[in-house]
């Protein structure tokens, strides 16, 4: 028999309802908030682990070139046209590696612009001594083409010819391959370009009509390389090309339809990182915290600009580098100095704003071709080269519609004997420029006008000139 007393301990009341809410509600945030943790830590290990290094620091030599801005960046992005594993498809596999586009990104010491210098690779320089490095056979001090670095001596012999070249200290260096590249812009939805005209290019594998359009990846590509069936066939139709693309995807990627939807975001950091190659100091946490010291920047204030060059006398189809002005935008950067839009109080429209078509209205053979080649030099975007229906024009004219009309004085500013004509009907604010019998070639430039070193900002659209 028992006392009576009960040797358990009475069963506990249930808590009120209200508690138990609040403690269910508190489990939940915890685990929420441990399973974000635990993404975020997932990705940033993943992105991290995408990322591939190459050490240059030993290839550099001790006779760098001063770092006169310290909180400036300046970062080395190299496109790569190596042609073999996934990129094995774009193009007959040949051995080695070449710099398919050179540029160099400055970041202003505020955070608050930034300038992207493209080196055209035709660019006949004198190049540095570089060792032999994994597989390449090094490279002696000699005059010639800049994209030869790549092939003789890597990315570290790029590096150090670009630092040669414009006295600008380099920090890092991006590598993107082919593959990477197109990966890049189907992760944001493709990437919007105006065409003047179809595009049937077989070397580019690249077939589209023309108008406005969104480009996937693998269209991309073959945009940014094609070559001879937009333009005039050069490689600084090419670039400017390139630049118009690359302001768009900026424009994209930093606008809300990327920053606001993080299945997209992520996708686009996962196949950024897996696209490229840097030096083991560029790593995900210093891209993350330049990253962030670049919120809020604006799309235009940042610039794309070519180097300053004309063709060779020595090397037919190459270029060489305009002087002084290509010095004086070298300067410019390495002092981290602005570039400024205005001049005596006055807008006008720059030449990289102005698009054109030439004509060719005489029998002299590759005139349009060789008065393309001088405007590009000037900055100007031509689209098309060809021939007038009839010939000859005795006179040089410049057509142009209602919308094109503010950019006539730009162009007039820099041809001879070309009287601007109206074509009410046109809609249209591409310029057509017919080159008659009276060409007597371009004024001479004005060594104090700085407008080749404008170039295009990202804010940049490729419909808004044709």
């Amino acid at each position: 028999m028992t006392s009576g007393l009960v040797d358990t301990p009475p069963k506990p009341s249930a808590p009120p309802r209200g508690r138990r809410w609040l403690r269910r509600l508190a489990v939940g945030a915890g685990t929420a908030v441990l399973l974000v943790t635990a993404a975020g830590v997932g990705v940033v290990l993943r992105l991290t682990g995408n990322v591939r290094h190459i050490d240059v620091s030993g290839e550099l030599g001790v006779t760098r070139p001063p770092k006169v801005a310290a909180a400036a960046m300046n970062v080395l992005i190299v496109g790569s046209d190596q042609r073999d594993g996934k990129n094995a498809r774009y193009g007959h596999r040949i051995s080695g590696e070449r710099t398919d586009t050179i540029m160099l990104a400055h970041l202003s010491s505020r955070r608050d612009g930034a300038v992207v210098i493209s080196f055209p690779r035709d660019s006949v320089v004198r190049l540095p001594a570089c060792r032999p490095r994994e597989g390449h056979p090094g490279q002696q001090q000699h005059i010639g083409m800049i994209n030869e670095s790549f092939n003789n001596g890597g990315i570290a012999c790029v590096w150090k010819t670009v630092e040669s070249l414009t006295g600008i200290r380099v920090d890092h260096f991006v590598k993107v391959d082919f593959a990477g590249f197109k990966n890049m812009v189907d992760a944001i939805g493709g990437v919007e370009v105006c065409l003047p005209r179809r595009i049937d290019d077989s070397k580019a594998m690249l077939h589209l009509p023309a108008g406005r359009r969104t480009l996937d990846g693998e269209q991309a590509l073959g945009y940014v390389r094609a070559r001879y069936s937009l333009g005039d066939g050069s490689d600084i139709g090419r670039i400017q090309r390139q630049q118009m693309f690359i302001a768009s995807m900026l424009k994209k990627v930093m606008s809300g339809d990327t920053l606001s939807d993080p299945a997209r975001l992520i996708g686009f950091l996962d196949a950024g990182t897996r696209a490229v190659t840097t030096d083991p100091d560029f790593t995900i946490g210093a891209m993350k915290d330049l990253a962030e010291s670049l919120r809020g920047l604006d799309a235009g204030r940042i610039r794309f600009i070519t180097t300053p060059w004309r063709y060779s006398l020595t090397q037919p189809g190459r270029v060489e580098w305009e002087q002084p002005a290509a010095d004086r935008l070298f300067r410019l950067v390495a002092r981290d100095g602005r570039l400024h839009d205005v001049r005596d109080g006055r807008t006008r429209v720059p030449p990289s704003k102005v698009a054109l078509e030439l004509r060719n209205g005489t029998f002299r053979p590759g005139l349009g071709t060789e008065v393309a080649a001088a405007l590009e030099q000037r900055g100007y975007h031509v689209a098309r080269v060809g021939d007038t229906r009839r010939k000859p024009y005795r006179r040089s004219m410049i057509l142009y519609g209602p919308d094109g009309e503010t950019r006539v004085p730009t162009l007039a500013r820099d041809v001879r004997e070309a009287a601007p004509r109206a074509m009410p009907r046109a809609r249209t604010a591409r310029l057509v420029l017919v080159v008659g019998d009276d060409w007597r070639g371009l004024k001479p430039p004005d060594p104090a006008d700085d407008e080749a070193l404008k170039g295009i900002d990202a804010t940049h659209d490729t419909c808004a000139a044709t």
